[in-house]
């Protein structure tokens, strides 16, 4: 395996190791400060934090072109707030992942 895969892979495992559940509730500060950035459900969430990482600015951009990936709006934070939501959460300097967390 070549060393740059390794470190992908480390980093890969870093970033699954960081995930948590958070309210919304608590991630009110950085949503003020326009750090938040919403992963749709479909996506896997490591994945999108690994692109974040790599600064993959062509997957970022494709993702971000179909809805999929963003700045938490006004109207997304609006409804959060009032569902108490809890969201899965992994933090990419400046930017806070978070993907709302699904019913079984």
């Amino acid at each position: 395996m070549s060393e740059q895969r390794v470190d992908r892979d480390v980093l890969k495992a870093k970033l699954n190791q960081e995930t948590a559940k958070a309210s919304w509730a608590e991630l009110q500060p950085f949503f003020a400060r326009g750090q938040t950035v919403y992963v749709a459900p479909g996506l896997d969430l490591v994945d999108v934090a690994l692109a974040f990482s790599e600064d993959n600015a062509g997957q970022l951009t494709l993702w971000r072109e179909k809805g999929q990936v963003d700045k938490v709006s006004d109207e997304q934070a609006g409804q959060w707030y009032d569902a108490d939501q809890t969201l899965w959460t992994v933090v990419v300097m400046p930017w806070v992942l978070v993907q709302p967390e699904q019913m079984q």
